[in-house]
């Protein structure tokens, strides 16, 4: 990870073109030239028309996609999850040695699935491991059917998550001998499909391709994704025989089957002909088997639906949580990294992580407010995932250094679930009655669960029953203060909490 505060090496999703809006001169020109020779009698509808609220949700990157910093990226790999291939060996020496201990967790992962790990060092929250199919010419049909499976269930763990980004490479590896053009088609059929019916809470898929990959997407993003009326006519004749079901799934019509109420007692009609089906058919799914409460395809289509108000609650809060850490990752945060207002240091008694917070280090009526919560969640989001105290020097504070109230109780509403319940402690030290009073009326009535977590400390000698003094860096002017207001400290000679 780079240095905090340093300008990311990352790529800010937000700042890339949509597929709308790269559209040149070139393509318009070429637009133009096809658009005049095709005759008018051979139009029909288009099965994938120009909609431009799903060409504003794709992203063509020509760029490693270990350094979008989207809400998830996608790895491609093998059966067993150690595939050494160019994308799958940046994204691990990107995000760390923690990744390779959480595949080991996974054990494993089918062709066609995806699973879900966090992206630790990454700027992606979230890295999703998906097994592309072997491709052989005389298996092409499975195959076919194995790759729709990654990127739908890509697209489907994007959905449940409320992930508002996916970076999403090529899935079909060299390795897996799979044609480039043929999976072109899959992947783009299939996210077009994914976004129309359950796309509404994603906001961009990005297609981080090769310069080799490039040439295959540009051909063929227009014929799934045509940025305009002109554009959908010229490139329907490209548009494939086999385009798959409504949701982009290939279909084998040879594999069809017919299903009928009683098998085994059909019977011809008075023609003599085959018996028609609509009967039959119209009975399918009306079995008691058909109807199991707990199917976890149905649980899946209720989320996409948006009908788990309490569950779609809590996914807007994480997606709009990870926007802001997105954020954090991908902005220039130097500037509040040197006030040294905010650090990590050693542990408590209990083992927990001891954060620093030093008021007199902010000048309020001088930052930007917005980038100093960015510089909040960077430092803290990995932090949190354990248990933590905080340290919050309120020595020689004044109305300058004091944060507003609206603005801490914005940070409260942001954070993710994991700040509040791993939070054990907050250590105020040097209170005035002023500051007391100002954090119970605060943690009263506009917060909750953190008044009980609150411990008022007018000396260090106190704070050393709790944590080491050689486990917790303090400020020199500090020190000074405590020591001319409350004599030299002595080492405790027990500690409890």
């Amino acid at each position: 990870m780079d240095p905090l505060g340093a300008r990311s090496q990352f790529v800010d999703v937000q700042t890339l073109p949509t597929w709308q809006q790269q559209i040149d001169e070139p393509d318009q020109q070429f637009i133009q030239n096809h658009s005049d020779s095709l005759d008018s009698q051979q139009a029909f509808p288009s099965p994938f028309p120009f909609m431009p609220e799903i060409n504003g949700k794709i992203i063509l990157h020509v760029g490693d996609v270990a350094l979008l910093n989207s809400t998830a990226i996608v790895n491609p790999s093998n059966e067993s999850l150690s595939d050494k291939n160019s994308v799958s060996d940046m994204i691990h020496h990107l995000a760390g040695p923690e990744l390779r201990e959480e595949l080991f967790k996974l054990k494993g992962c089918r062709t066609g699935e995806a699973k879900l790990t966090k992206g630790f060092n990454l700027a992606a929250r979230y890295i999703i491991h998906t097994v592309g199919p072997k491709f052989k010419s005389k298996y092409r049909t499975a195959a076919e059917s194995s790759l729709y499976s990654c990127y739908r269930n890509i697209m489907q763990l994007a959905a449940e998550q409320s992930m508002a980004s996916v970076g999403c490479c090529v899935v079909s590896t060299l390795k897996r001998g799979y044609p480039l053009e043929d999976a072109t088609h899959i992947a783009l059929r299939t996210v077009r499909r994914f976004l129309e019916n359950h796309g509404n809470s994603i906001e961009a898929v990005v297609f981080a391709v090769s310069e080799t990959e490039e040439v295959v997407y540009r051909k063929l993003l227009p014929v799934y994704y045509p940025r305009s009326e002109e554009e959908e006519r010229v490139f329907l004749p490209l548009i494939p025989a086999d385009i798959g079901n409504s949701e982009g799934e290939p279909v084998v019509p040879e594999r069809q089957i017919r299903i009928t109420e009683k098998p085994g007692t059909l019977e011809e009609d008075s023609d003599g002909g085959d018996v028609s089906l609509e009967v039959d058919l119209g009975q399918v799914g009306t079995h008691a088997f058909a109807r199991m409460e707990g199917d976890v395809d149905k649980q899946r289509k209720l989320i996409l639906q948006g009908q788990m108000s309490e569950a779609a609650a809590q996914k807007q809060h994480q997606r709009n949580y990870n926007r802001w850490l997105c954020r954090a990752r991908a902005e220039d945060l130097s500037d509040i990294a040197a006030l040294k207002a905010l650090y990590q240091t050693g542990v408590d008694l209990c083992g927990r992580t001891v954060m620093v917070l030093v008021g007199r280090n902010i000048p309020v009526n001088l930052i930007d407010i917005e980038k100093a919560l960015l510089y909040f969640i960077h430092v803290m989001d990995h932090i949190t995932a354990k248990e933590y105290v905080m340290v919050y020097f309120h020595t020689l504070t004044a109305e300058r250094n004091h944060l507003d109230s609206v603005f801490l109780k914005n940070i409260y509403d942001i954070v993710d679930a994991k700040y509040k319940k791993n939070l054990k402690a907050v250590y105020f030290v040097h209170p005035s009655f002023r500051s007391k009073v100002s954090t119970w009326f605060f943690t009263t009535f506009s917060i909750s669960g953190i008044k009980e977590k609150v411990r008022y400390l007018d000396n260090l000698q106190q704070l050393f029953t709790c944590i080491r003094p050689e486990q917790i860096d303090i400020p020199p002017f500090v020190l000074e203060y405590d020591a001319r207001v409350n004599g030299p400290y002595s080492r405790p000679q027990s500690s409890s909490l």
